[in-house]
């Protein structure tokens, strides 16, 4: 690996871990496309290594900060937890058996129609 890419991924970790810690977002917002555009990987390489990622300890410490908050139900993360595990391997079998341009047109038009849906609904609220 040369400095560049070293560089590359400590900033794409450094932002995503922040953006999650900030707004609960990171690997499919943040880090794949990071991978994509700023690495060039394809679409299942980024998504593989961004689930990679996400195998040791993550968000511990932004989850400490929640839990002393008051600020996690342990009930909600746990039903959560165990149907993710169960929906990832889903979704990677179904993921891994499209074409990689389909995938990415696939989550392209999921974060737009999230984006959008999310503006509106800010937007409604601001201006009531």
């Amino acid at each position: 690996m040369d400095i560049h890419t070293l560089f590359l991924l400590l900033c794409i970790g450094l932002f995503a871990g922040i953006a999650s810690g900030f707004v609960g977002i990171g690997g499919g917002m943040i880090i794949v496309p990071a991978l994509i555009f700023g690495l060039g990987l394809n679409q299942h390489m980024a998504q593989g290594t961004s689930l990679a990622m996400m195998i040791p300890p993550i968000g511990i410490l932004a989850v400490v900060s929640y839990y002393k908050a008051g600020q996690i139900q342990l009930e909600y993360a746990g039903i959560l937890a165990l149907t993710f595990v169960v929906g990832a391997w889903i979704g990677s079998k179904w993921a891994l058996s499209i074409n990689p341009s389909v995938a990415r047109l696939i989550f392209g038009l999921l974060m737009l129609f999230v984006s959008g849906r999310l503006i509106l609904q800010s937007w409604n609220n601001l201006n009531p």
